[in-house]
């Protein structure tokens, strides 16, 4: 965690991110900098030098009076105007989202120091991230809203809450798939079927809802007896008691995209998760698809009342594992096996082993593309902490081929495996423990499997990364992803 004043530490966490995006879309890294990085920024006639690797900090500009420190609010003044320089295009929204995110971290810094972390290891590891997605300008922005609208129901926060119970009447309701699971949490009255719905999204739309309510249509029936648990993609939770996943639509722009259970993506669920559950049942070894069952929802309200239900994990963890989330385990938390392993190289083929087969295997061997980040896989790990399993989730993630070309899907599952997942594990493994070099074993993994792409993968010079910078600053569709080259580390291993 960063040091400092609770100011200060806010603006640390969310520097790093914002500054990682900057160095790595439009900066120019200068050679041999020293103990810091420096580099000239597009317009030209500025450098700006940070300390630190993969999270850096403490950034400063050189102007005629030396090099100056940079606040967060200095270093989103900055990165608009290199923005402006560097696209010919303004954007007003996005530095206040830079604003937000990091008035949201300091409102969660805040709260942590109020509340206790879970003490089940995986829900800790999913409530684990401050920093959130190290590669975006504005990770924890929570839609410019009140913090007392957000803050009951944020991860990071450690926030557990029960979920309010609706009936919608039998005419109006809409599903697909099997969402039974949904009839368990309450009961509701003859004429109605039960819905539930995640409070905050009741608070953002509840006006438009007000017909249905008054017409009868919608009627509310409590709360459900247990509490569930915010996840690290914030709108969907998790019930421990009943082992349960449920996808709510969640009308805030989180990251890239307004996060509602779009009609679009709804509508192709069945085929796509049947798709990847299909490839899972057919990969040989321990690795587990999480089904995106079915929805429900309302017809008056398709998207902003949708309800997703995911398998539970239970069902399919191995006996005596313990499911951790990839991205907790690159951003750290207490008890983290891979801070405490007293072997990290053998730790990290185990890692290997168990996350990379299976995706390159959907891919290769039933066209589908998994969405391997770091937020959408889980790792269980044995008794002594050694992974043991790798669990994917999502299928609204998922591309099939050949919806996508073969080369779009490569490409986006090197991308979301490799760079986004591999290589953060790898540098937070390095981290903990100096002096392991992760890379020739991920190499030798990657080598074992026979696809054409293998070849060409270890053989070039860059690897794609996603460029959300400047994908959020020119207003590009969040799932129109766009790569810029990065230098590929499997290529000096």
């Amino acid at each position: 965690m960063p040091p400092g004043d609770d100011a200060g530490r806010a603006d640390a966490y969310a520097a790093a991110p914002l500054l990682n995006c900057l160095l790595r879309e439009i900066a120019e890294p200068l050679p041999d900098p020293g103990p810091r990085r420096v580099y000239r920024l597009p317009g030209g006639s500025r450098l700006l030098r940070v300390r630190g690797g993969r999270r850096p900090v403490a950034p400063e500009l050189h102007t005629d009076g030396g090099w100056q420190p940079l606040g967060h609010t200095e270093l989103v003044k900055l990165v608009a105007d290199e923005l402006r320089r560097h696209t010919g295009l303004s954007n007003d929204d996005l530095p206040t989202e830079m604003i937000d995110s990091r008035d949201a971290v300091a409102a969660l810094l805040a709260a942590r120091a109020r509340t206790t972390a879970p003490e089940d290891p995986y829900l800790r590891s999913e409530q684990s991230l401050i920093t959130g997605h190290p590669y975006h300008p504005a990770p924890k922005a929570r839609g410019g809203g009140p913090v007392a609208g957000w803050l009951p129901y944020a991860p990071e926060a450690h926030a557990r809450f029960p979920l309010v119970l609706l009936g919608v009447r039998e005419g109006e309701v809409v599903e697909d798939g099997d969402p039974t699971a949904l009839d368990a949490l309450g009961t509701a009255p003859p004429g109605y079927r039960l819905l539930p719905a995640h409070p905050w999204q009741l608070d953002l739309v509840g006006r438009d809802l007000a017909p249905a309510f008054a017409d009868g249509r919608l009627i509310r029936l409590g709360a459900t007896a247990d509490e569930a648990w915010p996840t690290a993609a914030v709108r969907t939770l998790y019930a421990p008691g009943r082992d349960l996943f449920l996808k709510f639509s969640l009308d805030v722009r989180i990251t890239n995209d307004i996060r509602r259970l779009w009609r679009h993506d709804l509508l192709k669920l069945r085929r796509t998760d049947a798709a990847a559950t299909r490839a899972f049942a057919g990969i040989d070894g321990p690795a587990a698809w999480l089904s995106d069952r079915g929805y429900r929802t309302a017809r008056f309200a398709f998207e902003e009342l949708a309800v997703l239900v995911r398998d539970g994990l239970r069902g399919h963890l191995l006996p005596g594992a313990t499911p951790l989330l990839a991205a907790g385990l690159a951003e750290g938390f207490e008890g983290s096996p891979l801070a405490a392993t007293a072997d990290p190289a053998a730790w990290w083929e185990a890692y290997l082993r168990q996350v990379v087969p299976p995706a390159l295997a959907a891919f290769a061997d039933h066209g589908v593309v998994v969405e391997a980040h770091l937020q959408n896989t889980l790792v269980a790990v044995d008794a002594a902490g050694l992974p043991v399993q790798a669990l994917f989730r999502d299928a609204e993630g998922v591309k099939l081929l050949p919806d996508v070309s073969r080369a779009a899907g490569w490409e986006r599952l090197v991308y979301c495996l490799v760079v986004n997942h591999l290589t953060e594990i790898a540098a937070a493994l390095v981290e903990h423990h100096p002096g392991l070099d992760p890379w020739p074993a991920t190499r030798r993994e990657l080598a074992r499997h026979d696809l054409p792409e293998i070849t060409g993968l270890l053989a070039s010079l860059t690897l794609p990364g996603k460029t959300n910078l400047l994908l959020r600053w020119t207003g590009a569709d969040g799932a129109a992803a766009r790569y810029l080259p990065l230098p590929n580390p499997l290529l000096g291993a």
